[in-house]
């Protein structure tokens, strides 16, 4: 938020833990991302915890959207949308490229 801030953009936040995205919401945002569908997924201890194939999502964007809905919590953040275009933003220094 604060790369957003500093460029003058006044960003609308979802708090995804308190309002998970549901499919709608997650096919849409797969059909604009500009990114890999995989990298919507964290790759976190939670992930391992879950002993989850990161292969498992390559490339398979129904896999994704069903692994984020029974996990919202492996929603990759921030997850920027500007139009018909969204991008995962990170690393950081790419988010200036994208809302700017």
């Amino acid at each position: 938020m604060a790369v957003a801030e500093e460029a003058g953009v006044t960003p609308d936040v979802v708090l995804y833990t308190k309002t998970p995205p549901d499919r709608a919401t997650l096919e849409h945002l797969v059909g604009i991302l500009e990114d890999p569908v995989e990298d919507l997924v964290r790759k976190d201890s939670r992930f391992k915890k879950l002993e989850l194939d990161a292969d498992d999502y390559v490339g398979k964007p129904d896999a994704v959207i069903e692994l984020l809905l029974r996990q919202p919590g492996l929603l990759q953040r921030p997850v920027l949308v500007r139009a018909d275009a969204a991008i995962v933003g990170r690393p950081r220094d790419r988010v200036p490229g994208f809302i700017g």
